[in-house]
């Protein structure tokens, strides 16, 4: 009878531990919905009623910082992140935030010290390096500037389209550094099948100027090449293309009237997919040997356009990202990193697989 009465209450303890997470859960997926919904002091009470709740959850003290700061009420936002810092010395995302406080108060040298201890909790941290790459551009630390951002794009190449028309770079734009930023951008966009100056503009954000200039000198490096094509009856309008050469290094995507064109034939797309599989079972064995090297190895087979990473962009672009971030943390902390994310990993590689599967049970058909 005894035992009885033990189960039944260790039942009605794990229903009230899961009825108390899923009530947390749902009020914060309604504070986060708020937010999307710009109805910010809305969220920020939801986040409060959480706090009341739990004073130390953190997820939801960054929500709640993170309103207040769009809502201008900067000292409650700086007093919310001091609270998780209280918590959690290293909690990077908190040093980011509280780092953007001090931007919007023009503060920028201490918004760099803030900047700079998100980057020691975690060295991968792109949107750090990038803040800190902006600090120090304000600063006029023009050469430290651009280094931390470009560590910024090694981990996040969408970095570098961001950079071109931020203001806040105003002072590194002449630099020689900043200008093979503004390359890559335009290269990417040639790569994507974009081969007019407007398209490039559009794709961009660049200046037309600065657009002009940036392919006059590519094609003087010999990396670009320029043709024209008729547009009506008279006019004739530049077009610029990657050299042959460089196009099939960096795997040129051809783009048809409705968009990229999509292969013809069947063989082709199973092929891949059917590498990506195996691809994907060769990393899930060396992530569950915790093997640091193999799995780097594994990684690039994602990313080299010359093995799975051209298909990887086509068809799991978010993934493509993924892994490439995944690649870069590993090298910054090795056995370590891996470890902790181990079954993280597997879970992201067994989704990978599960879509693989899918996709080529259609094509097949």
């Amino acid at each position: 009878m005894k035992e009885k009465e033990d189960n039944s209450l260790k039942k009605k303890e794990e229903t009230s531990l899961t009825n108390a997470d899923y009530q947390r859960n749902r009020l914060f997926k309604k504070g986060i919905n708020l937010m999307a919904d710009e109805k910010l002091e809305e969220a920020s009470r939801t986040f409060e009623m959480l706090l009341r709740t739990d004073p130390n959850d953190v997820e939801a003290m960054l929500k709640l910082g993170y309103s207040r700061f769009h809502l201008d009420d900067h000292s409650e936002a700086m007093r919310v992140y001091d609270r998780v810092l209280d918590i959690d010395i290293t909690n990077s995302e908190a040093w980011n935030l509280k780092s953007l406080v001090f931007y919007e108060k023009k503060n920028f040298a201490k918004a760099l010290d803030s900047a700079e201890k998100a980057i020691d909790s975690d060295p991968t941290y792109d949107m750090a390096w990038y803040n800190k790459a902006c600090y120090l551009s304000l600063l006029n630390q023009i050469p430290d500037s651009l280094e931390s951002l470009k560590r910024s794009i090694e981990i996040d190449v969408k970095n570098a389209r961001k950079a071109v028309k931020d203001k806040d770079f105003v002072n590194v734009r002449t630099e020689e550094g900043f200008k093979r930023i503004i390359e890559v951008v335009v290269i990417e966009s040639l790569r994507q099948g974009y081969h007019t100056i407007g398209a490039i503009v559009w794709t961009t954000f660049l200046s037309k100027e600065d657009t002009q200039k940036c392919l006059n000198e590519l094609i003087e490096k010999g990396l670009v090449i320029k043709s024209h094509k008729r547009q009506g009856f008279n006019q004739m309008i530049p077009i610029y293309d990657l050299e042959p050469e460089m196009g099939k290094k960096l795997g040129v995507k051809k783009r048809g009237l409705l968009g990229p064109k999509t292969k013809t034939k069947l063989t082709a797309p199973v092929r891949n997919l059917k590498e990506i599989g195996l691809a994907v079972q060769s990393i899930k064995s060396s992530i569950q040997d915790e093997n640091v090297e193999q799995t780097l190895s594994n990684l690039q087979t994602f990313i080299d356009p010359a093995m799975c990473g051209e298909q990887m962009i086509e068809e799991f672009l978010e993934e493509h990202r993924d892994i490439r971030l995944y690649k870069v943390r590993l090298q910054d902390r090795g056995e370590d990193f891996l470890i902790e994310n181990k079954r993280k990993m597997l879970e992201f590689f067994d989704n990978i697989e599960i879509r693989v599967t899918k996709k080529l049970r259609t094509n097949i058909t």
